[in-house]
């Protein structure tokens, strides 16, 4: 008698709209179970597969109610967690949409960006240890292409906070290792969500690929880590930005 595979279970963080939102789409038509996190409540209007069991409401930029949500998480695992794809961010901008540069940027805006960036991930991954190597699982954080370059849109502490994402999933892919855990990261570039900032066609134009990235394409690269097809790679980052770092 053939023996019966459990359904798989990610937990994911930004999930709401844009590539999150996408990423849930993806893996729930591939069979999986997905555990969704924002600080919004389950919209009742929202078409997310798992509904509102499988959703956690969480503020990231708030340590101990990032701790807290861990055992909410825990309970709804049953013991084991295949993936964890860390997809929150936030980049503040300025009182009329401008990018906040290092002049500009207060250090309490600095600590809210790396909390919610930054922290959130390491404390969520060590948080769900147990869960993820019980299963051999994958982490996956969502850096950026502004981590590795001053970008003109994103802000100096998203910047940073998401070049510090990428050293993190180093050190976690060399921490998790021995476990049978793989950590790794993607790096986006520009993806037609809607928040998109005015004046991303003048970068579009001299992308090689010459068009924006759609976030079912991020998600299809997310899928591949999280998947046996990614078993023998950890401790990369991957660029899905039509050749934008080249």
């Amino acid at each position: 008698m053939q023996k019966t595979e459990p359904q798989r279970t990610m937990v994911l963080t930004g999930a709401s709209r844009g590539i999150g939102h996408a990423t849930v789409q993806r893996f729930n038509s591939a069979g999986w179970r997905v555990i969704t996190c924002s600080r919004h409540p389950f919209p009742d209007a929202c078409p997310w597969g798992g509904g509102a069991d499988n959703h956690v409401e969480i503020d990231l930029a708030d340590p101990n109610n990032t701790i807290a949500a861990i055992e909410v998480i825990r309970e709804k695992l049953r013991g084991r967690l295949d993936a964890l794809v860390n997809n929150a961010g936030i980049s503040p901008k300025g009182p009329d949409g401008e990018r906040l540069n290092t002049f500009d940027t207060d250090l309490r805006t600095w600590g809210h960006v790396f909390h919610v960036n930054f922290f959130a991930s390491v404390v969520l991954a060590r948080g769900l240890k147990t869960e993820l190597t019980a299963a051999k699982g994958a982490v996956v954080n969502v850096t950026s292409i502004a981590g590795s370059r001053a970008h003109p849109f994103a802000g100096a502490a998203y910047a940073t906070s998401k070049a510090a994402l990428a050293a993190l999933t180093r050190e976690m892919a060399h921490d998790f290792g021995p476990l049978g855990v793989r950590v790794n990261a993607i790096a986006p570039g520009e993806v037609e969500t809607s928040i998109l900032s005015p004046g991303t066609e003048k970068i579009v134009e001299k992308l090689p690929l010459r068009r924006l990235g759609q976030p079912s394409e991020v998600a299809d690269v997310i899928f591949f880590l999280c998947s046996d097809q990614s078993s023998y790679v950890t401790g990369t980052e991957i660029e899905v930005n039509a050749g934008q770092h080249v």
